[in-house]
């Protein structure tokens, strides 16, 4: 009767077991979450998968597909569920609440050295709270102005570059200048304004969170944090060099009108570039320009992509040995390319393929020595209040129904509402 105990005990302790699988005369298996969703990120780490599946028969990786529409929820209901996969992607501004709240493992002493030395502290900063490290940034985005490559060298107006980029000041002028009879000098999606008013910031010395002695955090916007959201407010609503119409849409529902010469500039993370050469007219020239710089020259805020080890997988050791594969850096590239992003990594980053004219990648790779933490990166409670109190402060301000001093006021006095809450 006891060894029948013992034996029961030990399957139940064995179904208790989250993560990938094993068994004594089995390999371990990982699976891993990846939220690739165009055709040639799938198909890069799927062949990225089968790769490393083919030789390390004792580690196999599955592939699960997740979508970004929904990862936040679906992970936390997996992860109270003690169902999180093994290998978790997201982007970095996602993984506060999850690494606080002891759900991500910490991979300090996991990672291969090459691995650390290879991505830039800077881009690590981005996953790491407290003193642990949660997560590998690998892909990052610049915003980049997508022009009408045409009707700026027909206007003669000044072409900016990374070198000699527009200021904030001269870029109101030049849309205003390409404005009239109903066409517009740039297009404003801003269906989710928070992070690209906040990213873009960064460039003109905004910082909007800041970080006291005893590690709270309480939001104050100041002058160099409204130099973006006015000049956006003064476009649209002063000069009517901004549509009115795009200031709720998304960055795709921008791009018919682009085509179709309505608007000669519109502000686009860098991998719309994929749509854009999917999309565009036969015979549409389009270019891409740095986002204009201010104080603080062509700064801006990312938050990476990110590759995590959940706290509950059984095989921490097995999964951060896949992720130094994904990311070796001939395999960082594959998985830049296919998703038209460039990768964190420095070797990766000097591919000759990272840095041809043609879609514009040499502009976007010139831009990734500027690129930093975005603001709200490791401030907890984020998510809330983007979406309680910033999303709808930013548009009603956006469209001129509330003025600066409004927009200040509900940024701080509700926003650091919000916040108390996290840092009680």
């Amino acid at each position: 009767m006891r060894t029948r105990w013992i034996v029961v005990l030990l399957l139940l302790l064995a179904g208790c077991t989250s993560g990938g699988g094993t068994s004594a005369d089995g390999p371990v298996t990982l699976r891993f979450q990846s939220l690739a969703w165009q055709e040639e990120s799938i198909e890069a780490n799927q062949e990225l998968v089968k790769e490393w599946n083919a030789t390390h028969p004792d580690v196999k990786v599955e592939y699960v597909q997740g979508s970004w529409d929904s990862v936040h929820d679906q992970l936390l209901t997996s992860f109270e569920g003690g169902e999180a996969p093994d290998i978790i992607h997201d982007a970095s501004d996602d993984l506060a609440d999850f690494a606080y709240g002891g759900y991500l493992a910490d991979l300090t002493d996991l990672l291969p050295e090459r691995l650390k030395s290879d991505i830039p502290q800077h881009s690590w900063d981005t996953t790491t709270f407290g003193d642990g490290v949660y997560g590998v940034p690998f892909l990052q985005e610049p915003r980049v102005l997508i022009a009408n490559a045409k009707w700026l060298r027909e206007s003669g107006v000044r072409i900016p570059t990374p070198e000699q980029p527009w200021s904030w000041a001269e870029f109101r002028r030049i849309t205003e200048q390409l404005s009239g009879d109903g066409t517009y000098g740039v297009a404003w999606p801003l269906k989710e304004p928070v992070s690209a008013t906040l990213n873009l910031s960064l460039s003109a010395g905004g910082q909007l969170f800041h970080r006291g002695s005893d590690g709270k955090v309480t939001i104050r916007f100041e002058p160099a944090d409204h130099t973006v959201p006015r000049t956006i407010h003064d476009q649209a609503n002063t000069d009517r060099s901004a549509s009115p119409t795009t200031l709720g849409s998304g960055g795709s529902d921008t791009l018919p009108g682009f085509f179709g010469g309505k608007y000669a500039m519109v502000p686009l993370g860098f991998s719309y570039r994929q749509q854009i050469v999917q999309q565009a007219p036969k015979g549409f020239e389009w270019q891409v320009l740095p986002a204009p710089a201010g104080a603080d020259g062509l700064t801006q805020g990312v938050s990476p992509q990110t590759l995590s080890v959940a706290e509950d997988s059984p095989h921490k050791k097995e999964a951060v040995a896949f992720l130094d594969f994904l990311l070796r850096p001939p395999n960082m590239v594959r998985l830049a390319l296919g998703d038209w992003m460039l990768p964190t990594g420095t070797q990766a980053l000097k591919d000759p393929a990272l840095h041809t004219a043609k879609d514009g990648w040499a502009t976007g790779t010139a831009l990734a020595a500027h690129l930093r933490p975005a603001p709200a990166q490791s401030v907890r409670g984020y998510p809330e209040w983007k979406d309680k109190v910033a999303t709808p402060a930013f548009q009603e301000y956006y469209s001129g129904a509330i003025g600066l001093g409004e927009l200040r006021e509900r940024l701080e006095e509700d926003g650091n509402l919000v916040l108390a809450r996290y840092q009680r």
